[in-house]
């Protein structure tokens, strides 16, 4: 029987609690600061809040100040904090986690220097340990098109562990499989994370079409735009595989699931296409974020300002050439300039000309 600790016992982490405690695992779900109704839920009542499913029997529940005691002695390491709070998670971690531990990241998302360099957040966090420990601690993360209730009910699921050692990787796969959760695993770590973290960028972008709809009082036509959302889709893609390229890592990862499975799922719903739609109905994105969502966490938004902005100081600096990533620049001029949603699609697919 293995130990998992999870930092953050949010909807994804504690669904992935169900695959490991099925398969006879000690699992511990550790709260943040802002998960303490949440803790108290589980502890009181055995349900998760948000997911409205009752954990499995031998998954505990942990506040803050607790944390010692979830982790200290765990094999496994998951970090389950939203991109939000990826810093503070390696605040945490580097102080809590002891040499010989898995480190499983589920967070997705990038951060850039001021000169437009990029870093997958494993990296982020590895950058708060003492550099002693971070070479005794495996690093490693879980990406594919996952939505947490899913996971939970056992709808079948197929993801992928990707890290440095492709023995960790097998080993921490196992404690995970089940019949219904499938997992394999990769070492280009760099390129899955990469694309993980940019498929955000693309969801927002796929609610444009249903806010145009109701914008024009078409949102229970016939025909529903399909040929839009294709082709933002087709773009985006195209800009997830040469964002995996850029970072180093191998463009054909972007043709799976940690890439356009992964973007997908993202784009089918949630708090990202919604923004996007009311975009698209001709609202600034200013006004979505201020009234419309006030307090909604949007991490697809937070990886455009994130992605997207880091493509000015990269063009400058001739890594990239000012025509690439025509459709990712357009969203960063959408939600940090409120630019009116007019597409630019002669610059995409350039590559056919």
């Amino acid at each position: 029987m293995a130990r998992i600790a999870a930092l953050g016992s949010g909807v994804m982490a504690t669904a992935l609690s169900f695959p490991i405690s099925e398969n006879g695992h000690d699992v511990r779900l550790v709260g943040t600061f802002l998960d303490r109704e949440i803790i108290d839920s589980i502890q009181r009542t055995g349900v998760h809040p948000d997911l409205g499913l009752r954990v499995n029997d031998g998954v505990r529940a942990f506040q803050l100040e607790d944390a010692d005691e979830a982790i200290a002695d765990a094999d496994v390491v998951l970090c389950g904090v939203n991109s939000f709070g990826i810093e503070w998670a390696g605040e945490q971690l580097a102080r809590l986690m002891r040499p010989g531990q898995k480190l499983l990241c589920v967070t997705k998302g990038m951060r850039a220097d001021e000169d437009g360099t990029l870093h997958i957040l494993p990296d982020v966090l590895r950058s708060y340990f003492d550099p002693r420990l971070a070479e005794q601690v495996s690093w490693n993360a879980v990406v594919g098109p996952s939505i947490a209730g899913e996971v939970a009910v056992h709808h079948d699921t197929c993801v992928v562990f990707c890290g440095q050692d492709r023995a960790d990787l097998e080993q921490l796969a196992g404690l995970f499989r089940t019949a219904h959760y499938h997992v394999w695993t990769s070492t280009d770590f760099v390129g899955h994370e990469t694309g993980a973290a940019t498929k955000n960028v693309y969801a927002f972008a796929a609610g444009f079409a249903q806010g145009l709809l109701r914008r024009a009082g078409k949102q229970d036509d016939r025909y529903v735009m399909y040929n839009y959302g294709a082709a933002v889709f087709a773009q985006g893609q195209k800009e997830l595989r040469s964002f995996i390229a850029l970072m180093g890592g191998d463009p054909e990862t972007g043709d799976g699931l940690g890439g356009v499975g992964d973007m997908f799922v993202t784009s089918m719903g949630g708090r990202n296409v919604r923004a996007g739609a009311f975009v698209g109905e001709g609202i600034p994105f200013s006004e979505v974020r201020e009234q419309r969502m006030k307090g909604v966490t949007l991490e697809g938004v937070a990886a455009i300002g994130v992605i997207g902005g880091a493509l000015g100081p990269l063009t400058e600096r001739g890594v990239i050439g000012a025509d690439e990533y025509p459709l990712c620049r357009f969203l960063h001029s959408v939600v940090a300039r409120d630019a009116p949603l007019e597409m630019p699609w002669d610059e995409f697919f350039r590559d056919l000309r």
